[in-house]
C-alpha cells in the first residue's frame, strides 16, 4: 500500500505569498526565518542577563589598572597609546639583543653549508675525464664549464645506488636552500645593523646619488666628526 500511495500523484504544497495589501512591509516571513530571528533573540537576551548578574555580583574593591589607563570615547574603551612605552636605552639593548640572535643564527648557517660543501666536495671532483677545451672569449669559456661540470656531476651520480643519488640530490637542493637563507639573514643584519646606528647619537645627513662614490640599492649616511674629549 505504501508503494502504491507514493505513485498517486500528490498536490504540490506552496508557501503562502505576502498578500497584495501588505507589499509595503516586504517578504513574508517563513517559518526558518522566524526561528533564526528568534535563536539571535534569545542570545542577545542571555548576553544581556549575564552581563547584569556579572555587574551585580562584582567586587567593590575590585581594581585593575586598565581602569585607569583607558578612556571611553563615544562608548568604546581605548587603551592609551603604547607609542613612548620604552626609553631609547631600552630599544638600543632590544635591538642588539636582536642583532645578537641573527647574528647565531647567520653564523650557524655558514656552519652548515661548510659541511654540505665538504661532503659533496668529493663527489664534484670524481671525474677522471682529463679534456682540453678550447674558447674564443670569456663568455663560451663560462658556458663551457657550466657544460662539463654539469656532464661531470651527471656521469659521477650515473655509477651511485639510486639511494645515495636522491639523498645527494637532496643534499644540493638543502644547499641551495641555505645559500638564499644565509643571504636573506646577511640582508637582515645589515638593515638592523644600520637602524642601530641611526638610533645613536650624532649629526648625520643622508648621501645623495652623486655623492656616493659606490652606488648601492641602499641608503648611505655620512656622520659628522666630532671632536673626542
Amino acid at each position: 500500500m505504501s508503494s502504491l500511495r507514493n505513485a498517486i500523484p500528490r498536490k504540490a504544497h506552496k508557501e503562502r505569498a505576502q498578500p497584495s495589501m501588505r507589499r509595503k512591509f516586504g517578504l513574508l516571513e517563513k517559518h526558518k526565518d522566524y526561528v533564526i530571528r528568534a535563536k539571535a533573540f534569545h542570545q542577545k537576551e542571555q548576553t544581556l542577563q549575564k552581563l547584569k548578574e556579572k555587574a551585580a555580583f562584582r567586587n567593590p574593591d575590585e581594581f585593575y589598572f586598565k581602569m585607569i589607563k583607558t578612556k571611553t570615547v563615544g562608548g568604546v574603551h581605548k587603551p592609551e597609546s603604547q607609542a613612548n612605552k620604552y626609553t631609547n636605552e631600552e630599544l638600543m639593548l632590544m635591538k642588539t639583543q636582536d642583532i645578537g640572535y641573527i647574528l647565531q643564527k647567520l653564523q650557524t648557517e655558514k656552519k652548515k653549508i661548510e659541511r654540505l660543501n665538504g661532503m659533496l666536495h668529493s663527489l664534484d671532483n670524481q671525474s677522471s675525464s682529463k679534456h682540453v677545451y678550447y674558447a674564443d672569449d670569456r663568455e663560451e669559456a663560462r658556458e663551457v664549464r657550466k657544460k662539463v661540470s654539469e656532464q661531470g656531476k651527471a656521469s659521477a651520480l650515473k655509477d651511485l645506488p639510486k639511494v645515495i643519488v636522491r639523498k645527494t640530490e637532496s643534499s644540493y637542493r638543502e644547499l641551495e636552500a641555505r645559500k638564499r637563507r644565509l643571504q636573506d639573514l646577511e640582508k637582515i643584519y645589515m638593515d638592523m645593523s644600520m637602524q642601530k646606528e641611526l638610533q645613536k647619537n650624532g649629526r648625520k645627513r643622508k648621501l645623495r646619488e652623486d655623492e656616493v662614490v659606490n652606488p648601492t640599492s641602499r641608503p648611505v649616511y655620512k656622520w659628522r666628526q666630532e671632536r673626542k674629549r
